[in-house]
This record gives C-alpha cells, sequence and structure tokens, in this order.
C-alpha cells in the first residue's frame, strides 16, 4: 500500500486457515488498520493479490459480504434502536445468503439478555461493546474481523467473550484480531503476526516465538524460609543444577517464562536496531 511514494505497506505476505485464531500486532502506525481494511474489502490496495474466501476483496459482492463479520473499534449511531430489534433487523438482511443466528440465542450468548430492551443509547460501555460484537457476528461469519474488541470490558466480560471466540473457532470461524491487549493475544490466538515499518517481522504461536528470541524466564523458590528470584537464559539446566545442589530444601518453587510481552518487546526492539544500521 503507497501513499504518494510512502510505501505503508510492502510485501505483506500470511495465509490463515479455517477455524484459526489469529491476532496481529505491532506498534502504533505500523500498519495493522490498513491491512485489515484491506482483507475487509473497505480500501484498494496499491499492489500484490490478495484472497479472501476465495475472493479478492476488491471485487467482492453481497454474497462475498455476507461471510464476514468486522466488528469496528467504536460505534456512534443506532442509539434509539432496542437491542433486540436492532439484532433481528441486522439479521433479515442475511437470510438470503446465510442462516444467521437466533437473536434471543445471540442475545444471550454475548450476555445482554437482561438488557435485550434497553435502547442502545442507554447502555453501558461495556454493554454496548457486547452489543457491537454481536452486531459482527450476526450472520454466523466464516471470517471475523476484530478490532479493539475487548476495549471497556470488565474482567467477567472478558473472559465471557474469550469463551465465546474459542467457539467460534471450534465451529470453523476463522478470526483475525488486533489488540494492544498481549495477555489477551496470548490466550486467545493460535498464531501471531508481528507487523513493523510495513511489513511482517513475525509469524508463529507465542511459544515459537518465545524460543526463537530466547527470552529470559524467572525461576522463584524458597529455600531456609528465604524467598530467591533468579532470570536466566536455560531454565531447564538452572533448576537441574539447583536441585542437585540443595535437593529436598527446595520448595515453593516456581518458572515464568517470558510472555508475549517480552517476546513482542525483543523482536520489536530488534527490527528497530537493524532499521537503524542499514541506515548507517
Amino acid at each position: 500500500m503507497r501513499y504518494g511514494t510512502n510505501d505503508v505497506l510492502k510485501g505483506v505476505d500470511f495465509t490463515a486457515r479455517r477455524g484459526e485464531v489469529l491476532a496481529l500486532l505491532g506498534p502504533n502506525g505500523a500498519g495493522k488498520t490498513t491491512t485489515i481494511e484491506i482483507l475487509e474489502g473497505f480500501r484498494m490496495r496499491s499492489a500484490g493479490e490478495v484472497s479472501v474466501l476465495g475472493s479478492d476483496p476488491a471485487l467482492g459482492d453481497e454474497a462475498w459480504r455476507a461471510r464476514l463479520g468486522v466488528v469496528l473499534q467504536s460505534w456512534r449511531d443506532h442509539a434509539k434502536w432496542e437491542v433486540r430489534e436492532l439484532l433481528a433487523h441486522f439479521s433479515s438482511y442475511y437470510r438470503e445468503y446465510r442462516e444467521p443466528w437466533d437473536t434471543d440465542e445471540l442475545i444471550a450468548a454475548v450476555g445482554l439478555a437482561e438488557h435485550s430492551h434497553k435502547r442502545a443509547g442507554r447502555l453501558s460501555g461495556g454493554q454496548r461493546r457486547r452489543l457491537d460484537v454481536a452486531i459482527g457476528i450476526v450472520g454466523r461469519p466464516d471470517l471475523l474481523f476484530l478490532d479493539e474488541p475487548t476495549a471497556g470490558f470488565d474482567p467477567e466480560a472478558r473472559r465471557e467473550f474469550h469463551d465465546l471466540v474459542h467457539r467460534l473457532s471450534d465451529e470453523n470461524t476463522t478470526v483475525l484480531l488486533t489488540t494492544h491487549d498481549l495477555d489477551e493475544a496470548e490466550k486467545l490466538a493460535d498464531r501471531i503476526l508481528i507487523l513493523a515499518g510495513g511489513s511482517i517481522i513475525a509469524d508463529g504461536s507465542a511459544d515459537d516465538l518465545s524460543r526463537e528470541m530466547s527470552t529470559e524466564a524467572e525461576v522463584k523458590w524458597t529455600r531456609g524460609g528465604r524467598r530467591f528470584v533468579h532470570t536466566t537464559m536455560q531454565s531447564t539446566r538452572f533448576v537441574h543444577d539447583l536441585f542437585l545442589e540443595y535437593g529436598d530444601e527446595i520448595a515453593d518453587l516456581e518458572v515464568r517464562l517470558g510472555s508475549l510481552e517480552d517476546t513482542y518487546m525483543a523482536l520489536v526492539r530488534r527490527f528497530e536496531q537493524r532499521g537503524l544500521q542499514e541506515a548507517r
């Protein structure tokens, strides 16, 4: 994707499989939104080939669009509609192409059963976000795009949403989400894509990426009533040596491997350092 003489995306290449949950991560300005909008058919690419559900998004017709679900970062319309009538209305658009969710089942699935007769404008921020998700999945999409889906969710709502994503994935819905919540990405995604400088710089599961970067692990234990903490690149060898030396004196052992956040920061820093070296 080129704006003037500036290439904001260059050689972005990945494949999403049926029923897979992918998280697209990257710094602000990396090109995540542009990538998603090209895949959704909302923005025309400058060059390259794109296939989404077997079609070029730039040429997608109504039947193709009926197979997509989109949850934007925020909505500002529909304030005067009641939740149930709004979802029933959206559901009617899909019947020509596919079998949508039953409206009451959908309302229950997103946790809005007690608010089904409220106007959208009277919902709390978290409840409105649940409605956004319901609108995005009302047509039982084959492919679902989620942009910061749990912004404004409390912990309980977030957990329920994660269960819903896993349910959709089990039903063979492919999910592509963008989020700044790396803990959420680690819990939800089968595969992580990291976009930086307009290109994919990493592609793999959270564990795969962690092993690739060999991020430090944190080992905690107690001995003789004292608490110890040690960071190491070789946690298995360190724990082995620890037990060889102290045996049963070791208690309350914990090994915390590098998190996705640690891996993400390491990968982005490595990319930025390479860019600086090439610039010199």
